[in-house]
């Protein structure tokens, strides 16, 4: 997944028209009429699942009530299409969107191909000072920022209330307490105790985590996905399996998990914040009292969830910076934030808008909050992305029985240092 000479080239050329039309090397493009207020069109491609899009269609489209001469032309972009989607109009140039929703993951590799345009100097300082240091951190790379945190999250283990009461069981902390809760609910309700999410990668990492390990070593430039712990975490993941305490499923896996927790067919699943206001759709919490959230059950070494979240950023090709970095700014502004909060119970990334009652006194906000402070970042590498596609097929194959966690976790190792060159 990396670039070509000739869409190195194209970039180049790309970003250098859209300087000389601005004039003023710190100008960010056009877009400005002679009397300085903004103007024309600016597209933005939204990465937010169907609970959330028509929320952040809204808000977008509401800028234009600040600036009357912008049009923004929302785009709603499914996020696993989305990478190489955005990948594609980038390189060519031809129907890039100005803006983009990027996972934290994606901002590095895009920046490192030259695709973004760098924050504005007096942005940039103010997403260091009012935004959360982690949340910031995934907008940056070689020291620079290319973009604006719009959302940060995490994982969590959701349960259902009734379910574990009727059962006698308190939420477990621990994978062992897992299979333990699992069979006093298989015993008492003839349900499954927890749904495994076993085709995306981004739910073995608290496995990986929880066993004190990691995907790599950036500091060290070394893989480590394949050393001891990595054994133990595909070990961990497929043993919930065959112990009968979870069940899982290779393909339409988020669908798939969210309608076995709706219904009741599975007690527990591992979820963020995100999947907070269609798991309130489901039957089995029409009294949204039933939803519990708790910790991601630990590993032998600790609990560990990933951090993750979503960027907004500035395609560096675009004939609209100008309003293009107005309407990030708009978009990640505490107005804005708290909006996404009050409507969907998404953590903002500034820090401020945590002491606002609409999301001071959010009850998903109050677990997710302390779960994000202790999140695991990830390595904040160009090649981060790439490495989720070979780690999901072995986790699949592990978590799934073809494959065995050993050589699941030796094949990862591989394809990770065949990405990451010259890496140990």
């Amino acid at each position: 997944m990396r670039r070509g000479i000739a869409a190195t080239a194209l970039v180049a050329a790309l970003a250098l028209a859209a300087t000389a039309c601005g004039g003023d090397k710190n100008d960010n493009g056009g877009g400005d009429n002679a009397g300085g207020e903004i103007s024309g069109t600016v597209t933005w491609w939204d990465t937010s699942n169907d609970t959330e899009k028509a929320t952040f269609q809204k808000i977008a489209e509401a800028f234009t009530a600040k600036h009357p001469k912008v049009t923004v032309k929302y785009v709603n972009v499914p996020y696993g299409d989305a990478q190489n989607k955005v990948k594609n109009a980038f390189s060519s140039g031809a129907e890039a969107p100005d803006v983009i929703r990027a996972d934290v993951g994606w901002v590095a590799d895009f920046a490192s191909l030259g695709y973004l345009d760098k924050v504005p100097a007096d942005a940039a300082k103010k997403v260091d000072s009012d935004f959360l240091p982690q949340a910031a951190a995934s907008g940056k790379y070689e020291g620079q920022l290319y973009a604006v945190p719009q959302v940060i999250d995490s994982l969590g283990l959701f349960y259902n209330k009734k379910m574990l009461a009727d059962a006698g069981v308190k939420p477990p902390t621990t994978l062992e307490e897992v299979k333990t809760a699992a069979a006093a609910i298989k015993a008492k309700t003839g349900k499954t105790g927890l749904y495994v999410r076993g085709d995306d990668s981004y739910w073995f990492l608290p496995f990986i985590y929880g066993e004190g390990g990691d995907l790599v070593d950036a500091k060290t430039k070394t893989v480590t996905v394949d050393n001891a712990a990595g054994v133990k975490a595909f070990k961990d993941a497929r043993d919930l399996i065959t112990s009968g305490a979870a069940v899982t499923n290779a393909t339409d896996g988020y669908d798939n998990m969210q309608t076995a927790f709706k219904s009741g067919e599975v007690a527990m699943m591992v979820n963020g914040p995100w999947a907070v206001k269609d798991t309130f759709s489901g039957a089995q919490f029409a009294d949204k009292a039933n939803l519990g959230i708790s910790a991601v059950p630990a590993g032998s070494v600790k609990a560990g969830a990933p951090q993750g979240g979503h960027d907004l950023a500035v395609y560096a090709g675009s004939k609209n910076r100008t309003a293009a970095h107005a309407f990030v700014e708009y978009m990640s502004s505490q107005e804005t934030q708290v909006q996404a909060t009050k409507e969907l119970s998404l953590l903002p990334t500034r820090t401020a808008a945590y002491e606002v009652p609409d999301v001071k006194g959010n009850e998903i906000v109050a677990f997710f909050k302390p779960a994000v402070d202790k999140a695991v970042e990830r390595a904040w590498i160009p090649e981060n992305g790439s490495l989720f596609e070979p780690l999901k097929v072995q986790y699949t194959k592990a978590v799934t029985g073809a494959s065995s966690p050993e050589d699941a976790a030796k094949a990862t190792g591989t394809e990770f240092r065949k990405i990451l060159k010259g890496w140990k």
